[in-house]
């Protein structure tokens, strides 16, 4: 396992639409391993596979972390994750990523979703979301359709932190 770079905004990666994986190989094994070690040592909940710019449709996951004790870890891997029903009632979450550090804003989003997604094993799963879950699972599917959670919001909001990050990154010249 390995620590990967988190590529951050306004790195254009972010908005690349992942691939979809064909079959789980070794080398997708090994991706979720480091992406697990990666979300954890940033640290994070969630981490889509294109934020360590691999524009694969893998998600790693494990909100134990904020609904219970730590040491408690439940991770959790999406491969080819889609949202196949979405309620009509909507929950608003303060949201961050990664990719976008230290930034927080509140976001509305459907309540309830249930998403379709194969594990590791290959196998084809189906399961309804709702709270962080559902929350958190809309967040990382956006990053596989090239979209970040600072897209919900006003445009000044948007430009604001889209130029806070655009000026960062040519004051380290990055």
């Amino acid at each position: 396992m390995a620590i990967r770079e988190i590529i951050v905004l306004p790195d254009k990666q972010l908005r690349l639409v992942s691939k979809p994986i064909e079959k789980v190989t070794p080398e997708i094994r090994k991706l979720a391993d480091d992406m697990f070690e990666t979300m954890y040592d940033a640290p994070g909940i969630g981490l889509a596979a294109i934020q360590i710019a691999q524009p694969l449709r893998l998600i790693t996951m494990d909100i134990s972390k904020r609904e219970k004790e730590e040491g408690s870890a439940e991770p959790r891997v999406f491969i080819n994750p889609e949202i196949i029903a979405a309620s009509e009632e909507l929950s608003t979450y303060e949201e961050g990523c990664l990719s976008i550090p230290e930034y927080y804003e509140e976001v509305e989003r459907p309540a309830k979703v249930r998403v379709r997604f194969m594990d590791l094993d290959g196998k084809i799963h189906e399961e309804d979301a709702e709270g962080l879950y559902a929350t958190c699972i809309q967040h990382e599917i956006d990053h596989l359709n090239g979209k970040l959670f600072v897209d919900y919001l006003s445009k000044l909001k948007r430009d604001r932190v889209l130029k806070k990050f655009t000026k960062a990154a040519k004051l380290s010249g990055k």
